[in-house]
C-alpha cells in the first residue's frame, strides 16, 4: 500500500466526519458566509484541532475572503490547508550509520510506547541497521516479557532486568551491551507514567543522565509517545513530558481510532514540537514518518 494510502485508510474516520460537516455546511450554496466559518471553526474543534488553530485557520480563511471576494467551497478549503500545513512541523529521524543512535520512548500509560519501539526495531532492520531493545519499564513483569516477545518477533535482542529493577541500571547495561556488539540503534522502553508525578519524571531525567554520561556521542532521540484518543490532555502531556526531560519529538499513536485526527494539530500548535511518527493502525508497517503534506491531504476533503 502507498504511504498517502495509509495515511488515508489511518485518517479515515476524521476525513469522513470533516467531509460529512463541511458538506452540509456548503451544500445549499457551495459558497461560504459568516455563519457557515463559524460552524466550519467548531467542526475543526470537534475534530480536537483545538480552539486556538481552528480560530487562527478560519480567520485567516476570513481575512482571505475579505481580500478576494471568494467564498467558495474550494478556495475555503484550499486556504484552509495552508493554515494547516503552516501550523505543522515534522522531524525527520535518521539514525547515523557507523555510531550509536538512541531513541528514548516515553509517555503516559496506555500510548502505545512498547509497540512502536517493536515497530522502529522492525523498520530499521529491515533497513539494515544492527537494533536493540532495552526494557526499562521495570515496574510491571508483563512489561517486560511484552518486550521480549516482541524481541523475538522482530529478531531484537532485547536487554532487561528482574522486575522492580533501576531503570537506569538497564539502560546503563543495554548502552554497554550495544557498545561491545557495535549496534547501530539502541531504542530504550520506558515504563508509563502520569506526568504529574514528579518522582516519576525525576526517574527519567535520570535515565537521560545515564546516557549522557555513557553514550556522550550518541545521536539521542526522545520520543513522547501520545494517544490521539486521549484528545487535548495530549498538549497537557506534551508540555509537562518537554518541561521535565526535553522532548526533541512526537509519536501520535491510533490516529486510525477515532474521527479526532486533529489533535496532531494542535498539539504542535500548543507546543511547538515537532512530529516524527504516526502510527496509522495496528500492523509493524503501519508507523509511518509523519509527513504533514500527506497528512492534510489525508485528513481534508478535496477541494
Amino acid at each position: 500500500m502507498a504511504i498517502f494510502d495509509k495515511f488515508k485508510k489511518g485518517l479515515s474516520k476524521t476525513r469522513d466526519f470533516l467531509t460529512n460537516q463541511i458538506n452540509r455546511v456548503a451544500a445549499e450554496f457551495g459558497s461560504f458566509d459568516e455563519d457557515m466559518l463559524d460552524e466550519l471553526e467548531m467542526t475543526l474543534v470537534a475534530a480536537d484541532c483545538g480552539l486556538p488553530a481552528a480560530m487562527e485557520a478560519v480567520e485567516n480563511i476570513r481575512e482571505h475572503i475579505r481580500k478576494t471576494g471568494d467564498a467558495s467551497r474550494e478556495t475555503v478549503i484550499r486556504v484552509l490547508r495552508e493554515n494547516l500545513l503552516s501550523i505543522l512541523d515534522e522531524k525527520k529521524l535518521e539514525v547515523r550509520a557507523g555510531e550509536l543512535n538512541i531513541f528514548l520512548m516515553v509517555g503516559v500509560n496506555g500510548t502505545g510506547k512498547t509497540t512502536t519501539a517493536a515497530k522502529l526495531a522492525h523498520r530499521y532492520k529491515d533497513e539494515g541497521h544492527r537494533v536493540m531493545m532495552a526494557a526499562a519499564d521495570t515496574f510491571r513483569a508483563a512489561a517486560i516479557e511484552q518486550l521480549k516477545e516482541w524481541g523475538s518477533r522482530t529478531d531484537t535482542p532485547v536487554i532487561s532486568h528482574e522486575t522492580g529493577s533501576d531503570p537506569a541500571a538497564v539502560v546503563y547495561d543495554a548502552i554497554q551491551s550495544a557498545k561491545a556488539r557495535k549496534a547501530g540503534l539502541l531504542i530504550v522502553d520506558t515504563a508509563g507514567r502520569l506526568h504529574t508525578k514528579k518522582n516519576l519524571m525525576d526517574e527519567l531525567a535520570k535515565i537521560k543522565r545515564v546516557i549522557q554520561r555513557e553514550a556522550p556521542d550518541a545521536l539521542v532521540e526522545t520520543l513522547l509517545v501520545l494517544d490521539a484518543t486521549t484528545g487535548q490532555n495530549a498538549i497537557v502531556q506534551a508540555r509537562s513530558f518537554n518541561e521535565a526531560i526535553e522532548v526533541s519529538g512526537l509519536v501520535i499513536t491510533k490516529l486510525d481510532g477515532n474521527a479526532k485526527g486533529g489533535v496532531a494539530v494542535a498539539v504542535v500548535r500548543e507546543t511547538g514540537l515537532p512530529l516524527a511518527l504516526a502510527g496509522l493502525g495496528e500492523q509493524l508497517d503501519d508507523l509511518q514518518d509523519f509527513d504533514k503534506q500527506l497528512f492534510v491531504d489525508a485528513l481534508l476533503p478535496p477541494a
